[in-house]
């Protein structure tokens, strides 16, 4: 064998050895924690909108993490750079503080990850514990925020976030109103032991302002009321119930009209309306259709539940009661007029 000849042959065999070596250096990374605050360069950041999560994969960072605070039963696993005794994970307890080795106590309730990491690193500092602390922060466990959604939406439960969002964003979550929604959300807060309620305006045609700032907590529940129901019964050509949407007023003649107006064989000299009140009893209130639809009267204005009937003829007027026609609404067809 010649001198060219030993000297390929041993190229050769430098460059099979070389091979897995190369390749075993270009294998998966190990991906970290989603959540993290201080890491190296290089390493995905919550701007970014996506991290390395295991086996190399892109894993999409949730879009309310910048407005992640630290809350009690936080995970955090807290890695000191060139100080391995110092890392580890730490629960927040009830207070919002961590037990840090060497330093103590130390508050990082309500705060962001880049927020707590700061403190950390300035504890550190001023008690001497290290000169130039550079410390990373991810979460591994979290305690969520819980909001219940409750009535006319389309995907009604309980819905998960990182941070406090506003009304505006929940309800988009769930899908937004169905077409039998009101005009008025409302928010019932839990505040040491006491329930409150606030009512926001909000309608299909709303451009959301009204609750766009409205922020909600952990625990709160939103719910979403139905529209009101005026019913109108008897000889028109489409008796049910007709949400009243919109700006939520409804007179005798729209509702008629909604009703698809009265029918020929209609006595219409004895149109009434039935009020129930409060206290399970009802009031009736004469129409005089004759003076509205000639425009010699305003209407009358119709309140939630609310039956205009309108009779065939007056002997059937005679002996229909409140108590009948109200028997009838509740198994009246409801419709929703757009």
């Amino acid at each position: 064998m010649t001198s060219a000849t030993r000297i390929g042959f041993s190229l050769a065999t430098l460059m099979v050895f070389a091979v897995p070596v190369a390749s075993a250096q270009q294998g998966p990374a190990i991906g970290g924690s989603l959540y993290g605050i201080g890491q190296s360069a290089g390493a995905s950041s919550p701007g970014t909108g996506a991290a390395k999560g295991p086996g190399g994969t892109l894993t999409a960072v949730p879009e309310d993490f910048s407005k992640l605070k630290i809350a009690p039963g936080f995970l955090l696993n807290i890695q000191v750079y060139d100080e391995p005794e110092l890392s580890g994970e730490l629960r927040v307890d009830d207070a919002g503080n961590i037990a840090f080795p060497l330093a103590g106590s130390i508050h990082v309730g309500d705060n962001t990850l880049e927020e707590a990491r700061q403190l950390i690193e300035d504890k550190l500092a001023s008690e001497q514990i290290l000169i130039r602390p550079q410390i990373m922060i991810n979460v591994e466990q979290y305690a969520p925020f819980i909001v219940a959604v409750m009535g006319e939406v389309q995907a009604p439960g309980r819905v998960q976030l990182l941070a406090p969002h506003s009304l505006l964003d929940v309800l988009s979550q769930v899908g937004g109103e169905t077409p039998m929604a009101g005009r008025t959300v409302q928010v019932r807060h839990l505040i040491d032991g006491h329930l409150t309620i606030d009512a926001y305006p909000y309608g299909r045609n709303s451009d959301g302002s009204s609750i766009a700032n409205v922020m909600l907590h952990d625990g709160d529940t939103v719910i979403v009321p139905r529209a009101g129901i005026v019913y109108v019964l008897g000889a028109v050509t489409r008796p049910g119930g007709y949400l009243m949407l919109e700006d939520g007023k409804l007179d005798v003649a729209q509702a008629l009209s909604l009703a698809s107006g009265t029918t020929l064989q209609a006595a219409v000299k004895s149109i009434r309306v039935i009020r129930r009140n409060p206290d399970g009893t009802y009031v009736e209130y004469p129409v005089n259709y004759k003076k509205f639809s000639e425009g010699k009267q305003i209407p009358l204005h119709l309140e939630a539940q609310d039956i205009v009937y309108v009779p065939v003829s007056k002997i059937k007027t005679v002996l229909t009661t409140g108590a009948s026609l109200i028997d009838e609404a509740a198994i009246a067809t409801v419709y929703s007029v757009k």
